[in-house]
């Protein structure tokens, strides 16, 4: 692992020992294994966890974890947080679509970005955007995207590398009108990017190349973004730490319910706690 990566790593849990952030975290059909690394982020002193659930289910597990009790977890995380009654929250194990639609309600979202933060199986971090199926839109809202995840990642500190990915290699111009459309969009926000101070490359297809010298990595689309994102944690033994909605008031990162592993992902909310 290069002195980068540990230096973000540190740096996410040094913020959240010094904040423990009161941080809600969504479950449903709890787990031994899943109630541990929540426990873990609370006897760790990253945050200060309010589980948010059916108490009958949960306290066989966390006899003493605070819990909110609630048959709903998707409606209640998106209330908590907007009521400022949590400084965070982690959706854990509640529904995806239920929960992401209440947040952008009770937030009042427009467009809901969100930046995944992961690591591969030899110890790379590295964010990656978009994550959600339905997070690609224009040319102009891809922009938008990208500088907001900028700004987030530089409140790490860092310096961010955009590493642009398109549907093939420049020699495969004239082989599918699709795959010329990608080519062609990443070329764009290749320009668009580097003309707004940002370090970046158009790396084609060739994520392999990207991992090398970026920090954020920008899918053509949504799908592919999320087929990266499984294949890397599922398939590929790296790790999803969380992905944070790029809100610069409030901070909720997402999870996938597959896996079980919750401290990493409450320690990144409460750490991001101290920016808003």
């Amino acid at each position: 692992m290069d002195s980068q990566n540990n230096e973000l790593l540190e740096r996410i849990q040094k913020e959240a020992l010094k904040n423990k952030a009161r941080v809600a975290i969504g479950i449903r059909n709890p787990t031994s294994k899943m109630i541990s690394s929540i426990n873990l982020a609370q006897k760790q002193g990253y945050a200060d966890v309010v589980i948010v659930g059916n108490k009958k289910q949960i306290e066989p597990f966390a006899p003493i974890s605070r819990i909110f009790d609630t048959n709903d977890p998707e409606q209640e995380l998106g209330k908590l947080l907007a009521a400022k009654k949590v400084d965070a929250a982690v959706r854990g194990t509640a529904n995806a679509s239920d929960t992401l639609k209440v947040v952008k309600s009770e937030l009042k979202i427009d467009k809901l970005h969100r930046i995944a933060l992961l690591v591969t199986s030899s110890g790379k971090f590295f964010f990656l955007a978009p994550v959600g199926i339905d997070e690609f839109g224009s040319l102009a809202d891809r922009i938008e995207f990208i500088v907001s995840g900028t700004k987030l990642i530089k409140r790490f500190d860092i310096e961010p590398r955009v590493g642009i990915l398109s549907g093939g290699r420049m020699g495969d111009l004239g082989r599918d009108p699709v795959v010329d459309r990608t080519l062609a969009d990443g070329e764009f926000l290749l320009n668009q990017i580097r003309s707004k101070g940002i370090k970046a490359e158009h790396y084609t297809i060739l994520i392999e190349d990207a991992i090398k010298e970026s920090n954020f990595i920008f899918a053509p689309d949504g799908i592919s973004g999320n087929l990266i994102f499984r294949t890397l944690v599922f398939l590929g033994s790296g790790d999803g730490i969380g992905a944070p909605i790029l809100n610069e008031e409030h901070i909720f990162v997402d999870t996938s319910r597959v896996g079980g592993h919750y401290t990493k992902a409450i320690t990144l909310a409460s750490a991001l706690v101290k920016f808003t």
